[in-house]
């Protein structure tokens, strides 16, 4: 059986106060990340105490950037570990 691909769908989200209409297959998994990546720019906003939004939204990218590659790194040793097996 073959699957049928999804139609891209326009989806409205919003983020730090930002409204923006994307385009996905997947409505409910874009609503969930622009909801986390909400929430992770607005517990920066209050650590930095800016109102430079480009300044917030850096400052986030690179935290989850950091959080990324530590999973990524302790799957690939996880990997490792089965592998030796």
């Amino acid at each position: 059986m073959t699957e049928e691909k999804k139609q891209p769908q326009r989806v409205v989200i919003e983020m730090f106060g930002q409204t923006y209409q994307l385009k996905t297959d997947d409505p409910e998994r874009l609503k969930r990340l622009a909801a986390e990546s909400d929430r992770r720019i607005k517990e920066m906003s209050k650590k930095v105490r800016s109102f430079d939004v480009q300044r917030i939204a850096a400052l986030t990218v690179l935290q989850m950037m950091d959080e990324y590659e530590q999973l990524q790194r302790d799957y690939d040793e996880l990997v490792q570990l089965l592998e030796e097996k």
